[in-house]
């Protein structure tokens, strides 16, 4: 065998196994089984979900931008190599990233990457704007249901562009190189299509309207940055966003650094674990003004908590007897968010009654639900969408497989809660999303360890 055709054998071999090895992670954890043990501080991290269009951002500029507070996680990972490949340059230190985007000289999205992360999509509109062209391939990320792009490419089209391809490729050029402006209606609220949107219309040529626009907190964020540096965006927040391009002009001049935003969603993870499992926790960058909705759960289910500082959530060992059942119906924002109602379903187990989940966002969402009920959770499915939760039952630990990032975490939270030990295979997919996950765990009390499984 030649040495450079074997040289690129065992380099396959090489990158095969580390596949494999990711997949075969673990999290051992040993139950709670109803002691209150968790104490101590939990600091929440920068967003996910706002850190992955920060990085997408960065396609606007001329000159390097410094985003702050970002996670270091493997979805932030994977975006950033998918930006290098196109030829942007990357200084990374602890949280904080400094991307020149300068050189950029390539307006293709590499396929292995962008189908390992479903989030690869907003780089799209960013790419298209600059560049006059994109190609991508279906993009990845976790298995909660059909999430289609119809609605990108429908709306780059309204913007002046040509979609074509092969096969799963997509290839969407652009008139001129340019995008110019439109009106937009989404036929449903998406967060990664209105951020994708956004920003492609802050490069495009005239006025931009985008009706039925997702409200999250993150796309305000986002769109407060852009304004702040230079952009003309108003409405963001509100169902109907503004944006009057710059002609393919790219943002230069007077660039702070981007401080992420706290995760919304992590802070109202732990929170759920502490209302379950803590003797005196403080989870501090819990943003109350992002989670009202979920605190207006937690006070109808009888969760007892405090905020002895702006920001700083504390919960203690539960004085009530009994937790009541609620029903629960995700929305997009300002409704329930969909990315916590796995884990709130972990605390419905709990309650005393009957509970009704109905998900509205992702067909298969509820699917965590048969993990539960191998630990002794009395639930009753109604369909992919709706399902009732009948508790209190106490939780026994078993062997689960997480199927995605958030009921990936709802197993971490039903595992503590349980007697006995639970293993959670394909660990690799919770720390996806949330930032050395297993030490701020085991520092708070957890008792959690990760571990490959030895199979040769």
């Amino acid at each position: 065998m030649a040495p450079r055709r074997a040289a690129v054998i065992f380099r396959k071999m090489h990158l095969n196994l580390k596949s494999l090895r990711k997949d075969m992670k673990k999290f051992i954890i040993n139950g709670c089984g109803g002691r209150k043990k968790l104490k101590g501080e939990y600091v929440v991290s920068g967003s996910k979900n706002s850190g992955l269009p920060a990085i997408a951002m960065t396609l606007l500029f001329k000159e390097p931008v410094t985003l702050k507070n970002i996670p270091e996680i493997e979805d932030v990972f994977r975006i950033s190599e998918i930006v290098e490949k196109m030829g942007a340059e990357i200084d990374r230190k602890k949280n904080t990233f400094i991307i020149n985007t300068k050189s950029l000289d390539n307006s293709k999205i590499d396929r292995e990457l962008g189908e390992t992360i479903r989030s690869s999509i907003i780089l799209t509109g960013p790419v298209l704007a600059r560049t006059g062209k994109v190609e991508f391939y279906f993009p990845g990320g976790c298995s909660i249901g059909k999430r289609p792009i119809d609605l990108f490419l429908t709306s780059f089209e309204k913007m002046g562009a040509k979609v074509g391809g092969r096969g799963d490729k997509i290839i969407i050029r652009s008139k001129d190189k340019n995008l110019r402006g439109a009106e937009l209606i989404l036929p449903v609220q998406s967060v990664t299509a209105t951020e994708t949107l956004m920003m492609a219309a802050v490069l495009a040529k005239g006025k931009t309207v985008i009706k039925n626009a997702a409200m999250e907190p993150e796309i305000e964020y986002l769109a407060n940055y852009l304004k702040m540096v230079g952009a003309e965006i108003e409405g963001a927040g509100s169902p109907t966003i503004t944006i009057k391009g710059r002609n393919g002009k790219l943002l230069e001049k007077n660039i702070p650094p981007y401080v992420n935003m706290a995760d919304r969603i992590e802070a109202g993870s732990i929170a759920i674990l502490a209302a379950l499992n803590a003797s005196d926790l403080l989870i501090r960058h819990f943003v109350k003004d992002h989670l009202e909705i979920f605190l207006d759960i937690f006070d109808r289910i009888g969760v007892k908590y405090t905020f002895p500082r702006k920001n700083v959530l504390r919960i203690k060992s539960q004085n009530v007897k009994k937790f009541k059942a609620v029903n629960i119906k995700t929305h997009e924002h300002p409704g329930f968010p969909t990315d916590l109602q796995s884990q709130m379903g972990v605390l419905l187990t709990q309650a005393d009654g009957e509970s009704r989940i109905f998900e509205t966002i992702f067909e298969s969402r509820l699917s965590y639900l048969n993990g539960l009920a191998q630990m002794g959770a009395r639930i009753e499915m109604w369909n992919i969408h709706q399902a009732a939760i009948f508790g209190p039952r106490q939780l026994t630990g078993t062997r689960l497989l997480a199927p995605d990032l958030r009921a990936g975490f709802a197993y971490i939270i039903a595992g503590v809660t349980a007697r006995g030990q639970t293993i959670i295979d394909n660990s690799y997919v919770i720390r996806r999303g949330y930032e050395n996950i297993l030490q701020k765990l085991q520092e708070i009390g957890v008792d959690i360890e990760e571990k490959y499984e030895a199979f040769f």
